[in-house]
């Protein structure tokens, strides 16, 4: 295992237009699970110049059955379509909340699909697809997470703060950031190059503008990125000069396009599926979000300082066709003991989609705050990302004890 190297991962504001697509998306997931927590929902978007366009499969008690949608429900959608791009912060002349076009194409699930997923007499519920997932935790970060990811979303997180509270009032929703850390001895020792491109308000591309901008920008950096770490940075603030056209209206968006910024910035693998627009019926989310919660466990349970764990599916099946643990030559214990102390942890139901949606309670709406600035790494509160949750560290170490 290397243990001196460059690595990078970048982050994308919920301002980008793929990220506005995946927010979309997963109000329209929450809408449907606060009418029917057994809602199937597959709801993709698409964003450009003032038009936000919906397609999918959907199945809901309610709002779409026996292939008609019932009175009020469109308009429902609609509205939370533009209070979500409210929120984000769109006004523009090329992309407003209230002035943009919306057409909905969502439809009914497709019976083939239903038949394999729902439960039926000894029959348990089936993964509403097959693939492969993937979760990681590293001790490199409080939050077990990647730190090149970490300080990339956070500070993306503190310019959208600042921007909607007033505190940066040149800044415009869409942003991008990007941290290089140079590793020693598998640590970070150095933040080699800090990358970040937003867009602004007119003017502030040349003179005493652009230098406050600039200014702002490594403020922020400064306080997200140790000052240990900053004594070799070099900053690349807008390269490419302007950026005043920017969110739907300077490039399309659609969901599911920034996955590994959802994940693990390349630190791990990606099993492929994205996860805003599903319901957790969709093994593509709930089992990356099991997996995540394994291995963070893993780690924080101290059987390991990295912890990849792959599980995978077949559609309409409910056992998972396999479970895998890899600690990279970190682990205190062997790997396949990990897979076999994970497996015989009862509670955890066997890793069905059932037991999953039953044990992190995915059956909520609460998966509109996931779709900007990473699924992981954030604080489980109340029913809110309930896979970032540790409780499952002292049956990991009693099975070792």
């Amino acid at each position: 295992m290397r243990s001196d190297y460059l690595f990078t991962s970048e982050s994308v504001s919920e301002g980008h237009p793929d990220k506005v697509a995946d927010q979309i998306s997963d109000a329209i997931v929450d809408l449907f699970l606060s009418k029917d927590p057994e809602a199937r929902i597959a709801c993709e978007t698409l964003t450009t110049t003032q038009l936000v366009v919906l397609a999918g499969e959907i199945r809901c008690k309610g709002v779409y059955e026996n292939g008609a949608w019932a009175p009020g429900a469109q308009d429902e959608i609609e509205k939370t379509v533009r209070d979500t791009v409210k929120r984000i912060g769109y006004e523009q002349d090329g992309f407003h909340w209230e002035k943009l076009e919306f057409i909905n194409r969502l439809h009914g699930q497709s019976a083939h699909i239903a038949q394999g997923v729902d439960a039926a007499d000894n029959k348990d519920e089936g993964a509403g697809d097959q693939g492969i997932m993937f979760g990681y935790a590293t001790d490199e970060t409080p939050d077990l997470m990647p730190a090149t990811l970490y300080y990339s979303h956070k500070i993306l997180e503190r310019m959208a703060a600042d921007r909607h509270s007033g505190a940066a009032p040149f800044l415009e929703p869409d942003a991008k950031s990007q941290v290089t850390l140079r590793y020693e001895g598998s640590l970070p020792v150095a933040a080699t190059a800090v990358v970040v491109s937003t867009q602004h308000a007119p003017g502030y591309d040349e003179g005493e503008k652009e230098a406050e901008l600039h200014a702002y920008v490594k403020r922020v950096v400064a306080d997200v990125i140790p000052p240990v770490l900053l004594r070799e940075t070099k900053y690349y603030i807008n390269p490419t000069g302007s950026f005043e056209i920017g969110g739907p209206d300077g490039d399309a968006g659609l969901t599911g396009r920034k996955i590994i910024v959802d994940t693990y910035g390349g630190a791990s693998p990606h099993g492929g599926g994205a996860f805003s627009g599903k319901d957790p019926t969709k093994v593509d989310r709930s089992a990356a979000y099991i997996t995540r919660y394994l291995a963070k466990n893993v780690v924080a349970a101290s059987l390991a300082t990295r912890c990849t764990i792959q599980i995978a599916y077949a559609i309409g099946v409910s056992e998972p066709l396999s479970l895998y643990v890899d600690t990279h030559g970190t682990g205190t214990v062997g790997d396949d003991k990990i897979e076999q102390a994970i497996l015989a942890i009862t509670r955890l139901g066997g890793l069905t989609p059932r037991a999953i949606r039953t044990h992190l309670g995915l059956n909520k709406p609460i998966y509109r705050p996931t779709a900007a600035y990473g699924h992981f790494g954030r604080k489980a509160e109340g029913d809110f990302f309930p896979w970032e949750r540790l409780d499952l560290v002292d049956d990991l170490k009693a099975a070792f004890a």
